[in-house]
């Protein structure tokens, strides 16, 4: 009996009959006449170490979710990690609206698909540019990571300038994508931070300075979840060097905390994942960039921007790209910058939650975020041998908890937590070493009274 070929069901162009049609247009034999310039020496000639393959979906959906339980999630576990990922609330609508179908494929395309995707990403664009008081966003980028080098490459080309000062308490993780994006073109300096406070030195920002620095980049509120109290200060400085100012705020701050143009800021960035976008194992991000609208900013902004112009019927009008020749849809290499991968579905995530929440919705989140965190660092700073650093400083959403005087590591500390069911905040000792035994915890809305006084409980048991 002749053994039938096996037809994968998620494999397209699988079936026999198919794949000789296809052959046959092309001219081929076999699909090896695909691979004839490959040298036989290096050709792989043996079986795949592979597992057999699924040819039912009852049973890939069984495997799959046998995979999926061996994990930890926020679901089960209470959770205080953030540092650039963190947890909140994303309301139901959120998911209805980015799971229909003309928006969850918002990759890309032109305007003869487009259903109501550019109308939808220009809401997101003016609401981001309401809540940051600036007249220009963009179609958000691949995260926020990418929007800050992005802005602070538009900051080179506009200056004519080759270096970006950035704080010292910037993310290790971001400040080496921010250097691979920078270079050959740019270089960055790091700024010293007050030990005391965190806050950027600003004598050695004075000292640093000079006439070929591009930017000057902080970070509010930073990495270490501190508020740049001197933010203007920092500001006047940048501007009397003749750099531009970029500064990388949490959208999600903004109901309760100046956005940066009220202090100088020339550029402003972030990522919008705070804004009801779940948390996903490598995804869920998304990055911001946004202006004035001045012509020398404007046209070296790599991305896609959606405006609102007048159509060829008088009276009608419809939502489009603005300046596209800028781009490199338009002129290819001769681009500012590739307009590389867009998180639109994202941005039109961020727009549904923005309009949902409204301006007194942003305020009363921020105003309880801050109070959360207050109340958590005052609960640690009662546990023996646990302080708070750069306590004299505002934070918001994130804070520095300093387990120096535990006699216990972080990575022990964490262990104790995760057998009760916590996860811990993220492990400071590697990327700050002079900080020593430290770890960044985060508080969002999702969390209780009753959460905070577990976790403070909870470090009591394991630091004694």
């Amino acid at each position: 009996m002749t053994k039938k070929p096996i037809i994968y069901p998620y494999i397209p162009n699988s079936v026999p009959a198919v794949k000789e049609a296809m052959l046959k247009a092309v001219n081929a034999k076999s699909v090896e006449d695909f691979y004839a310039d490959i040298p036989e020496s290096i050709r792989f000639k043996g079986r795949l170490n592979l597992p057999e393959p699924f040819l039912s979906e009852a049973a890939l959906v069984r495997h799959v979710e046998g995979l999926l339980s061996k994990n930890q999630s926020t679901r089960e576990m209470l959770s205080f990690l953030g540092a650039g990922c963190s947890q909140h609330y994303v309301p139901a609508v959120c998911d209805e609206i980015n799971s229909r179908g003309e928006f969850l494929t918002a990759y890309a395309g032109e305007p003869y698909e487009d259903h109501g995707r550019f109308q939808a990403l220009f809401e997101y664009e003016s609401m981001m540019g309401e809540l940051l008081n600036m007249d220009v966003v963009n179609v958000p980028v691949y995260d926020g990571f990418q929007a800050t080098a992005t802005a602070l490459r538009m900051a080179g080309r506009i200056t004519g300038r080759n270096i970006a000062l950035l704080p010292a308490t910037v993310m290790p993780d971001k400040l080496s994508k921010i250097r691979d994006y920078l270079k050959p073109d740019m270089q960055v300096e790091l700024v010293a931070f007050e030990e005391s406070t965190g806050l950027m030195n600003l004598n050695a920002l004075r000292k640093q300075i000079n006439t070929q620095t591009a930017a000057v980049f902080i970070e509010n509120p930073s990495y270490l979840g501190f508020l740049e109290t001197q933010a203007e200060e920092i500001g006047k400085i940048a501007h009397a060097g003749g750099a531009l100012f970029v500064v990388g705020v949490d959208p999600i701050s903004l109901g309760v905390i100046n956005p940066p143009v009220e202090y100088g800021g020339d550029i402003v960035c972030g990522d919008i994942q705070s804004l009801g976008i779940h948390m996903h194992y490598g995804g869920g991000q998304a990055g911001f960039i946004a202006s004035k609208d001045e012509e020398r900013i404007v046209m070296e902004y790599p991305s896609r921007l959606f405006g609102v112009a007048t159509t060829r019927v008088e009276g009608e009008y419809g939502f489009g790209d603005v300046a596209y020749e800028r781009t490199s849809f338009a002129v290819r290499e001769e681009g500012k910058e590739w307009v590389g991968t867009a998180a639109a579905l994202w941005g039109i995530t961020a727009g549904v939650y923005l309009a949902l929440m409204g301006p007194q919705g942003m305020e009363e989140l921020g105003r309880g975020i801050m109070q959360r965190v207050r109340y958590a660092v005052r609960k640690l700073n009662q546990v023996s041998g646990v302080k708070t650093r750069f306590s004299v400083t505002p934070h918001f959403k994130e804070f520095v908890a300093d387990f120096n005087g535990t006699g216990r590591t972080v990575e022990q500390i964490n262990q104790a937590l995760l057998e009760k069911g916590i996860f811990g905040g993220k492990d400071l000792s590697a990327e700050f070493p002079s900080l020593g035994q430290c770890a960044l915890y985060c508080v969002t809305e999702v969390h209780t009274q009753a959460d905070m006084d577990t976790l403070a409980n909870a470090i009591a048991e394991a630091t004694k």
